[in-house]
């Protein structure tokens, strides 16, 4: 549970959750005093299609939605008025209403104005005039608050989501190497070259997970009135810290893919080479899991000495492709995480208030 209270993703989506709930109830509670209805649906409706997760989709992704909504209530009002309220009228409108949301304006938005459409004409429907306007009125309450809560009230900055992803994905480097090594270093099969190519596989789904976040951190910047929103518009560092720990896989996949070659082949280790390629694998994880950068760089040294070992012994011609891929395999996910590393642990926002003081004092909340 204080895992759960201290994960900033989970604190980014309870916000987002509170601020949503509170923009849906008051654009009822306002539609219902202004226009004076017991069915103004449409007002939280638009609500929630506005509060996105940033400013910039609010503006953008929910403008559509909200047009897409627009056009939903007038399709309604048009089709029963011209045939009925009755099932041509249903028909026509969810056909258009689909019809004109797969358009390039509202791309993406089809069943919004089909749903829209169709609760508007089975609701309650009047050819009168008055109620097309009560609609809009109340669609355009809707829009307003979820605009004015979305943008005032806090308006979310995706932080903290990327830099817990960015975190993540060192700690699960650091960590896989570290299970090579013990892999190497012991009876290693080719099942378990396997599980650590899944796991390469698994890490890469990750880097894509951690590059949508930090595209979502930069997006949350633009239009943010926010001041600390600036520096989260060019967010340079992390891409380049990501670019690294891309690297670090690809280089970490290499390994397995060398290692199930050898196992393939059935040669032997040379003693020396695979204890001290072993003990460099090893500590290089640990050094990346604990975010050192001055013990990463120790153990990109003492490759030099498991090389220079390597040459006294002048294993078999054809083993030393398979060496060297490895050692220059391991050198680049040094040299790679060297920099993400020194860049750890990265700048996070203060905790809430509550957090800070429970981490302060080290009792668990509740």
């Amino acid at each position: 549970m204080w895992q759960r209270l201290r994960d900033p993703v989970f604190w980014s989506d309870v916000t987002q959750l509170v601020k949503t709930v509170i923009a849906v109830t008051l654009a009822w509670v306002l539609a219902v005093e202004l226009v004076g209805t017991t069915q103004s649906f449409l007002a939280p409706w638009a609500a929630l299609l506005v509060v996105q997760a940033t400013v910039f989709r609010t503006f953008s992704q929910g403008a559509r939605q909200v047009a897409a909504a627009v056009a939903g209530v007038v399709l309604a009002w048009s089709a029963g008025n011209l045939v009925g309220p009755d099932v041509a009228a249903l028909g026509a409108v969810v056909f258009l209403g689909l019809l004109l949301g797969s358009s390039r304006f509202l791309e993406g938005e089809a069943t919004t104005a089909a749903a829209t459409g169709l609760v508007v004409l089975t609701t309650g429907f009047a050819d009168d005039q008055h109620v097309l306007v009560d609609r809009l009125l109340d669609t355009g309450i809707g829009i307003a608050v979820g605009l004015i809560v979305n943008v005032v009230v806090w308006p979310p900055l995706r932080r903290r989501t990327a830099i817990a992803a960015l975190d993540d994905l060192d700690d699960r480097i650091g960590a896989l190497l570290i299970e090579v090594a013990d892999g190497v270093g012991g009876e290693c099969s080719r099942d378990d070259v396997a599980d650590w190519l899944e796991t390469t596989r698994d890490l890469d789904e990750l880097i894509d997970r951690a590059w949508a976040m930090v595209r979502q951190a930069r997006e949350s910047a633009l239009l943010n009135p926010r001041r600390s929103a600036r520096q989260l518009r060019h967010p340079e560092v992390w891409i380049v810290l990501l670019r690294h720990m891309e690297q670090a896989v690809a280089e970490t996949r290499s390994i397995a893919r060398t290692l199930e070659r050898f196992l393939e082949q059935q040669r032997e280790w040379d003693a020396d080479f695979r204890a001290g390629y072993v003990d460099a694998v090893r500590r290089g994880g640990e050094a990346i899991e604990a975010a050192d950068a001055d013990a990463i760089r120790e153990c990109r040294a003492s490759l030099d000495q498991v090389v220079a070992r390597l040459g006294e012994v002048n294993p078999a011609p054809e083993l030393w492709p398979v060496y060297g891929g490895l050692v220059v395999n391991l050198v680049n996910i040094l040299e790679a995480m060297e920099e993400v590393a020194a860049a750890n642990p990265l700048d996070q926002p203060p905790l809430p208030i509550l957090l800070r003081r429970r981490r302060t004092t080290g009792r668990p909340p509740g």
